[in-house]
């Protein structure tokens, strides 16, 4: 997606605040885009928009409005830069925990905006990548486990050795046009339930 076709949302309850972000972005030949000042309601407005990249100003933000910010970061799952004029340490982090691509404290300037979202976006993307890894390696030792429980039931049942039985479970599911472990959790559940 090339950044002229990106969909941007602006929320900032300040117009004025809210046309240096849009300004800054339109004159980085970004054209779609939409501003939020109407707080009321913030979630479904997003979810109507659609964005691909979120700005979310906050002149000075209290704690309430930040955890309110930092839920809607967590609910949208798209790069989202957040300007701030004051923070902490606690703040920061919490804003880090809550999957914000950048936190911008005193910053917002029109010839900022456009580095600021490239910026969004490729930690966004970076972050996205480790959490697919993450998930594939927990999903992998998953697997695994249930695969050696597997194999130690037809072990035990049959009276075979380890690689017969994997092999076992291997055949079935290209038989089936399964995956290995699919077959592994079916014989595990199975196996409970005879007792």
């Amino acid at each position: 997606m090339s950044d002229a076709s990106l969909r941007i949302l602006v929320i900032d309850d300040n117009a004025v605040r809210a046309s240096i972000i849009e300004d800054g972005l339109r004159e980085a030949g970004l054209s779609d885009v939409t501003v939020i000042i109407e707080m009321r309601g913030l979630l479904r407005q997003i979810v109507e928009a659609d964005p691909d990249v979120v700005f979310i100003d906050l002149e000075n933000p209290n704690r309430d409005v930040l955890e309110q910010m930092f839920q809607v970061s967590r609910t949208v799952r798209r790069p989202v830069a957040m300007f701030v004029d004051r923070s902490d340490a606690a703040s920061i982090e919490a804003a880090i925990d809550a999957g914000v691509s950048a936190y911008v404290v005193d910053g917002l300037r029109k010839e900022r905006v456009k580095p600021i979202l490239d910026m969004a976006i490729s930690r966004f993307n970076a972050f996205n990548r480790l959490r697919d890894e993450l998930e594939h390696a927990k999903q992998a030792l998953e697997d695994r486990k249930v695969i050696d429980k597997a194999k130690g039931i037809l072990m035990k049942t049959r009276g075979i050795g380890e690689e017969e039985a994997y092999a076992l479970l291997r055949k079935t599911a290209m038989n089936e046009s399964r995956r290995v472990a699919d077959i592994a959790q079916g014989l595990v559940t199975a196996s409970k339930l005879l007792g």
